[in-house]
């Protein structure tokens, strides 16, 4: 399925891979599992994986009941329910590219407007901080888009920290304040705001830059999971907070669902940032998601 997509998705401009990559397309897998596949016995550095609590990948039925809660609220403002990406540049790309795709969907609802609000350069230090330019560029995009802070109900937040350096937790933890920051700061800038969507970074073990590599790229999936934690605990408060898709996978290992990374996938500059291809995989993986999850299909889709 999610071949067939990047065949068919094929961005405006895209070249075909080159032959010869300054990526490290060497550095096929890490010496990790991706967290939707370690189950409730297996850890990491200590601590479990699963996207939730007990190593599970789901919700609790208590949490998830608030989230499906969450999702009635979402109608219709002045004729449009708004869903918008915050994030950095991998996110602008994916998204982008999700976008391209969702809109020439008909079983898309016809009211909701989908806005590319992540920006490139603007790494979770940055967006953290509430008078940043990014907030001003976000609004610049509502208004071309034709819609109003208000409209937005939903969000895709996708964020790392740039030339991270710390050791696992430390760098877990560092992200997972700076996300409940950027949630607050959401918050006071969307009135309507229901549900965050959050996902951690693609594979990146064919970085060959300081700017987000292994372990970091992977850890990052930790400060969404505790993050995601922290919300169901009632330990902050907001919009409901879930996990998109989980878009980490062990390079060409892969994972048990069968999604791979390769150095394809990446542009080779850099090893870091999706090419064509790896911008149409994360963009599968959003439109699964916002057509078959319980809290968002039901606003997503035509009604």
């Amino acid at each position: 399925m999610l071949i067939a997509f990047a065949a068919l998705l094929v961005l405006p401009g895209a070249r075909a891979a080159v032959r010869t990559h300054a990526a490290n397309c060497v550095q096929t897998s890490e010496p990790m599992t991706p967290l939707i596949d370690m189950g409730a016995k297996r850890l990491y550095h200590g601590y479990h994986g699963g996207l939730y609590a007990n190593g599970a990948n789901r919700p609790t039925r208590t949490y998830l009941k608030k989230g499906l809660a969450a999702a009635k609220r979402v109608q219709p403002i002045d004729g449009r329910i708004v869903l918008l990406s915050i994030g950095m540049s991998n996110t602008t790309m994916e998204y982008s590219a999700f976008k391209q795709y969702a809109d020439a969907n008909p079983a898309k609802a016809s009211d909701v407007t989908i806005v590319d609000g992540a920006q490139g350069g603007q790494d979770a230090e940055i967006v953290k901080d509430p008078s940043a330019r990014f907030w001003a560029v976000v609004d610049q995009r509502l208004s071309a888009a034709g819609a109003t802070a208000p409209q937005v109900q939903a969000v895709w937040l996708k964020e790392a920290i740039a030339q991270e350096n710390e050791p696992f937790p430390q760098d877990a933890l560092r992200l997972r304040a700076d996300l409940a920051t950027i949630v607050g700061n959401l918050k006071q800038r969307f009135p309507n705001l229901q549900l965050v969507y959050l996902s951690s970074r693609t594979y990146a073990g064919y970085a060959t830059t300081t700017l987000n590599p292994e372990p970091y790229a992977y850890d990052s999936g930790f400060a969404v999971k505790w993050l995601v934690l922290n919300r169901e605990e009632g330990k902050i408060g907001g919009p409901w907070l879930g996990w998109g898709p989980y878009l980490w996978t062990n390079g060409t290992r892969g994972r048990k669902d069968g999604l791979t990374w390769t150095c394809a996938d990446v542009r080779p500059n850099d090893g870091t940032h999706p090419s064509a291809s790896g911008q149409a995989k994360v963009a599968a993986l959003l439109s699964k998601f916002f057509t078959t999850d319980p809290t968002a299909k039901s606003w997503f889709l035509a009604r």
